[in-house]
């Protein structure tokens, strides 16, 4: 009469040995609005990107990009904001160059690719491709085509190559002499030593040479976006409702900077709680 309650103490036993632990279920990606002179654009972030996600997180909490302009619009390739000293700049000034006394490390992903939408951090041409702390660049793009797709995995393979060139031992000389131009913001001591690089990792091979994926380049074929940027930045979200949006600041008439002659900004930026 017993038989039947050991079998099933002995079952559940088994069972409870063999089988796989329950994965905690990944958190829902956070997401961010921006909105604008011109609309609302809804920001999905990445959470394959943990540090860029949560310093933006942060920058928003504290109202940091409340005010901010789109101060470089190219049109056919994005727009860009996050400068804090757009906040009160003069008609024609200047902007680029602000931000937190910090950078974030890159979180360059394979899986997360320059199409149209997405969002990525701006950054300098710093030999460790860390990100500024606020500067970010949503892609508008264009629709590709075979020959442009090689055309860009040239110049993606042209940025490896000096990325990889500057990082190698053998050339600490050249990497500490970028360092120090930009960390003294001497723009002509930054384009000597970037000239040096560049020629100097023509002939350079000792990296892996990259291949745009097959399911990258249908992506960039249909919907567009701006492949030659792909290994070089950190992407860390996208759009998800707004591209209209930010197609019409990219339309607008700018000036030699790239800047738009209308002033637009970013009114609020609010966490969309999921």
């Amino acid at each position: 009469m017993t038989r039947p309650k050991y079998f099933l103490f002995l079952f559940t036993l088994i069972y409870a040995c063999t089988s796989s632990p329950k994965k905690t279920p990944e958190p829902q990606p956070l997401r961010v609005e921006l909105s604008t002179d011109k609309g609302n654009v809804l920001l999905e972030l990445s959470n394959a990107t943990p540090l860029h996600r949560d310093n933006f997180v942060k920058l928003v909490k504290e109202g940091y990009f409340d005010g901010m302009l789109f101060h470089r619009v190219v049109s056919g390739f994005g727009i860009q904001s996050g400068d804090p000293d757009s906040k009160n700049a003069q008609a024609g000034e200047a902007l680029g160059n602000g931000g937190p006394d910090y950078t974030i490390p890159a979180e360059i992903n394979a899986e997360l690719f320059h199409k149209r939408g997405v969002l990525l951090a701006a950054r300098d041409n710093n030999p460790d491709r860390a990100s500024s702390g606020s500067q970010f660049f949503i892609v508008q793009g264009k629709v590709q085509t075979d020959s442009t797709l090689e055309r860009a995995e040239q110049r993606i393979n042209d940025w490896l190559a000096a990325h990889y060139f500057v990082n190698d031992p053998a050339n600490k000389v050249l990497r500490d002499s970028l360092e120090l131009a930009l960390q003294e913001e001497n723009e002509e001591a930054n384009r000597k030593w970037s000239d040096s690089i560049q020629s100097g990792s023509k002939n350079y091979t000792n990296f892996e040479r990259y291949s745009i994926p097959e399911p990258h380049r249908e992506v960039y074929k249909s919907i567009g976006g701006a492949p030659h940027l792909d290994q070089n930045y950190t992407v860390f979200g996208e759009v998800i409702d707004g591209m209209s949006v930010v197609d019409s600041i990219a339309a607008l008439p700018v000036d030699s900077l790239s800047r738009p002659f209308s002033d637009i900004r970013i009114v609020a930026a609010s966490i969309i709680e999921p």
